[in-house]
């Protein structure tokens, strides 16, 4: 059973911050969000963090995606978060997003 992580905790404040200055036309992976936050080797932490954004949020949770370039969603909710990131004209190819173009931390 995944461990639960306290959106009100102290790392949960970090990647928050974190995730709001990520600007638009830009990504950041799970583990560089945690490593920003302070937070190394916490990637998979901060995806079950996202899974608790409450409805309506404003956090671009869209703009975090996996380490090799994919969504870390799968149907409905990957179209999604690429055709957020496409409004922004972050280009997916192959499902892929270079974070050579479109990172937002080098």
């Amino acid at each position: 059973m995944p461990v639960a992580v306290d959106p009100q905790s102290e790392f949960a404040h970090a990647v928050y911050q974190v995730m709001g200055a990520i600007p638009p036309g830009r990504v950041a992976s799970y583990g560089q969000v945690a490593a920003q936050a302070g937070f190394l080797r916490h990637a998979r932490f901060v995806g079950r963090l996202m899974g608790t954004l409450p409805r309506g949020s404003q956090l671009p949770w869209w703009r975090i995606i996996r380490g090799d370039g994919r969504s870390g969603m799968t149907g409905a909710a990957a179209q999604r978060q690429l055709d957020l990131l496409a409004n922004e004209g972050v280009i997916a190819l192959s499902g892929r997003i270079s974070f050579s173009d479109y990172g937002a931390f080098h």
